[in-house]
């Protein structure tokens, strides 16, 4: 049997990810220290309440509430403990005393991040994150390593499952949200308190995380646009499906050229997606991030964006990472924010637009509206018109934009809104993928 130098594991959380990893960990211990060249002890498991109820049996003798200690006698730290306190004061005293750290903690990055990676960087020691971005999907090392040599231009995710599995409900059945928002929540897909899903705030945090890395530039989560799907509706579902999209709650992070420099723009809205599209295809509470690149061309990773098991597929790989960074020695990885180049607001980016008005049926109404988009500087690609009622008909307006501004686009949409031919500026959804 081969002796192998033998490297202390601390996991701080014991919850559906951390269970598992724990789990993994002893069942696998022999296999994970063939790859990793060091055996792999798990010196112990901090958690808040001891007798709390796990997902998975773990022995006892493991769990403490004595965090610091376990840290401080161990060469790898696993946070899965989530938020931003403890995880962040645990994290900094991981890596003053110079253990590398393995994280799933999006929020955290996303706010800290920069602070993180500069305390790992003055001690040489690495932080780990491939969980943090996709859940079980091999994202970070991509675009860290295999695409290091090359220029990433952009980046197009659905990086969360529970948007994606109501959505995708909505346009296979023609359900209505609040159905399959609450069909979700009974089936452990959706939070009681589904606000960081359905409103966006977990796909801008993994988007600030991927294009900090893929742009090598620290972007601020209140640097990204924000957008949720609360107000997507059947028949904005209905509408798409006729155009030839299906909609999906996207992360867009690109470079493009603003003022003259090149930027970046980093966004997370509901946007219509060619049903010809890689990313249309992907379905229930699954995850895909399509990437672009200038020599590599199109790629795109596919797989799991959450649950217990497959996050701790993710986890386990990054421990295996750090232990032989252990054993090779050397400075951690680190990571580069060199580039820094500004990250613009949404009003200079340009796509296409779906905008759906409900107008009076009556004469003239098309020819204004035709007239505010034209005055708006907003060019129309196509027009279908319905018409409901019979006492006071009401036509709706489903109209396709040529590429515009986000800035003209938003001043348009506010004359119509304002307009006495228009009712009401039902939907405006952008078009993504083309």
């Amino acid at each position: 049997m081969t002796e192998y130098r033998r490297l202390r594991v601390a996991l701080l959380g014991a919850g559906a990810v951390g269970s598992q990893v724990a789990a993994l960990l002893l069942r696998h211990g022999d296999e994970l220290a063939d790859r990793a060249g060091a055996s792999l002890e798990l010196a112990g498991i901090a958690v808040r309440n001891l007798d709390a109820p796990r997902d998975v049996d773990l022995p006892r003798e493991l769990f403490t509430t004595d965090a610091e200690s376990l840290i401080l006698g161990a060469d790898i730290v696993i946070e899965l403990i989530g938020g931003i306190e403890p995880a962040r004061t645990n994290i900094l005293q991981a890596i003053g005393s110079g253990a590398d750290v393995v994280t799933a903690n999006k929020a955290l990055l996303a706010t800290h991040g920069p602070e993180l990676f500069e305390a790992a960087d003055r001690v040489g020691a690495s932080v780990y994150y491939e969980a943090a971005a996709a859940g079980a999907i091999p994202i970070i090392r991509p675009l860290r390593d295999s695409l290091a040599g090359d220029r990433v231009v952009r980046i197009m995710g659905i990086v969360n499952g529970t948007t994606n599995y109501i959505l995708d409900r909505m346009d296979t059945e023609g359900a209505d949200f609040a159905d399959v928002l609450a069909d979700a929540q009974r089936l452990g897909y959706a939070e009681a308190d589904p606000t960081a899903d359905v409103e966006g705030y977990d796909a801008a945090q993994k988007a600030a995380i991927l294009a900090s890395l893929a742009f090598h530039t620290a972007v601020p989560l209140e640097a990204v646009h924000r957008e949720g799907i609360s107000s997507i509706t059947a028949s904005m579902i209905e509408e798409a499906r006729s155009a030839g999209f299906v909609i999906k709650l996207l992360a867009v992070c690109e470079r493009i050229e603003a003022n003259g420099d090149e930027s970046i723009s980093v966004r997370v809205y509901p946007a219509l997606v060619p049903q010809s599209h890689p990313l249309a295809s992907v379905h229930g509470a699954n995850n895909a991030v399509f990437v672009e690149a200038e020599a590599a061309g199109s790629l795109m990773f596919y797989g799991a964006g959450a649950g217990g098991v497959q996050t701790a597929s993710a986890v386990l790989g990054d421990v295996v990472s750090a232990a032989r960074r252990h054993i090779a020695g050397g400075v951690g990885v680190g990571e580069s924010t060199r580039a820094n180049m500004p990250i613009v607001p949404i009003g200079h980016v340009t796509t296409r637009y779906q905008i759906t008005l409900e107008v009076a049926d009556a004469p003239g109404v098309l020819a204004t509206v035709a007239g505010i988009l034209s005055d708006g500087g907003v060019s129309v690609a196509t027009v279908v018109q319905t018409v409901e009622g019979e006492a006071e008909p009401t036509a709706r307006l489903i109209i396709g934009t040529h590429r515009a501004a986000e800035s003209a686009l938003s001043a348009t949409v506010d004359a119509l809104a304002d307009s006495s031919v228009v009712e009401r500026v039902v939907s405006v959804l952008r078009v993504e993928g083309e």
